[in-house]
């Protein structure tokens, strides 16, 4: 039998397809693990955990006496799309439709001043005894998975996962805009307390608050968490027209959070062998290291997430070196990693790399902290370097190669014109 070495002399473009590692779970944030920090940051990470409790009995409580001894309680949440939508014209927000979802939106807020995801705004207001959230999608308890709740009746009670919180909150602001509520204000400046309550001290968010354990406790740059958290605080500080009634210290107070958050972003950037790469979909923390999520989710570089960062960075109106630095070398990483002539599709063995000349750039959705190398994770937790070799449904159910980064290159031709400086990743160096 041939060595693998002497396989591959022979046949230069043979590729094996391997197991190569398994999934291992996220550090959570707790009290023990403040000994990790230098004794002067310890207080303000203390004071965090400690207001994260008392809003989640507070969560806990307020919800436990809407309703008397013996009431029945009331089925919970139906799981669905938001049906908030952003983009109307700004007429519609005056209309019957659009008041009576942003009724809803200020009815299935929590006591904290967050939302909940995967909730249908459109349909009715929250009946007292209600629970701010869905049931937990891992409905069954004890199987090791990651994403398996302490409490299923419990989770995501205040999120920022899923587009949910920012969404509401720019929502309730165009239905004032339209039709000025005294409801509607007072959600909308909850809502901004609680952005910069849930806000860690050293400017990232969380994807769950109160904090909830596990890989939610991570700063979470998926589905642009950070990003557009920091984004509705930056117009929201800078006096936007929806946020004019804001009062001015909270549109301060705003301000100064999303200028932690943007350093937080560029601080965030990976960095191998000194030499800086792109950002992954969570990071721990304390260290701002890396860290897996759900169990096919490894720690990786993310090029969904980094495209996100990089656009939000772009559009900073006096961005510093550091920024343009981190732009640089983000962007030429991406470019560096762009495959081409190949498609991410649908075969009668479900979705499969395939070759396809002429097609692309694609981009793995993780890359190897490491090596930049793609790769993929199953159900069992195992990581794979080839998306073809993991089971039929993680291929069907999750983007594993995608074009995200695509507009943030186009973005960042454009915003050369305007930043002329380094434009690749050797020129960042």
């Amino acid at each position: 039998m041939k060595s693998l070495a002497a396989l591959c002399a022979l046949f230069p473009g043979l590729v094996f397809a391997a197991v190569i590692g398994h999934n291992v779970p996220a550090p959570e944030m707790d009290r023990a693990r403040l000994a990790e920090l230098p004794a002067a940051q310890r207080p303000a990470w203390q004071a965090y955990l400690d207001r994260s409790d008392r809003q989640m009995t507070l969560d806990r409580a307020t919800l436990a006496r809407e309703l008397n001894a013996g009431d029945t309680v009331p089925p919970p949440p139906t799981a669905g799309r938001m049906n908030a939508p952003l983009d109307r014209e700004p007429a519609w927000y005056a209309s019957d439709e659009a008041r009576a979802i942003a009724n809803t939106i200020v009815s299935f807020q929590t006591p904290s001043g967050g939302w909940s995801k995967n909730q249908d705004r459109s349909r009715p207001p929250r009946q007292p005894g209600q629970r701010y959230a869905n049931d937990a999608e891992t409905m069954t308890l004890g199987t090791g998975s990651f994403d398996e709740p302490r409490d299923r009746f419990w989770t995501f009670v205040g999120t920022l996962d899923n587009d949910a919180t920012h969404t509401e909150i720019r929502f309730l602001a165009r239905v004032n805009q339209q039709h000025p509520s005294d409801a509607c204000r007072a959600a909308i400046v909850k809502g901004i307390g609680y952005l910069l309550m849930a806000q860690y001290p050293n400017g990232g968010w969380p994807q769950v608050y109160p904090l909830e354990g596990g890989f939610h406790d991570g700063i979470t740059f998926n589905d642009d968490a950070v990003v557009e958290a920091a984004r509705l605080l930056q117009d929201v500080g800078r006096g936007a027209p929806e946020f004019a009634f804001v009062p001015v210290p909270l549109r301060r107070q705003a301000r100064a959070a999303a200028a932690r958050a943007v350093n937080l972003l560029v601080a965030a950037q990976v960095q191998v062998d000194a030499r800086p790469t792109i950002w992954p979909q969570q990071i721990d923390a304390l260290t701002l290291a890396p860290i897996s999520a759900r169990n096919y989710e490894p720690r990786g570089l993310a090029s969904a997430e980094s495209a996100g960062v990089l656009l939000f960075l772009m559009q900073q109106p006096r961005p510093t070196p550091a920024m343009k630095a981190a732009i640089a070398s983000g962007i030429g990483w991406l470019k560096a990693h762009a495959l081409h002539d190949h498609a991410f599709t649908m075969t009668p063995d479900g979705r499969k790399l395939v070759s396809q000349p002429g097609a692309g750039p694609l981009w793995a959705r993780l890359y190897d902290v490491a090596t930049g190398r793609p790769v993929f994770g199953d159900w069992g937790k195992t990581i794979h370097d080839d998306v073809n070799e993991i089971s039929r449904g993680r291929r069907n159910g999750y983007t594993w190669w995608g074009t995200w980064p695509q507009k943030a290159l186009a973005a960042h031709r454009r915003w050369l014109d305007e930043h002329p400086g380094p434009s690749s990743w050797g020129e960042a160096d």
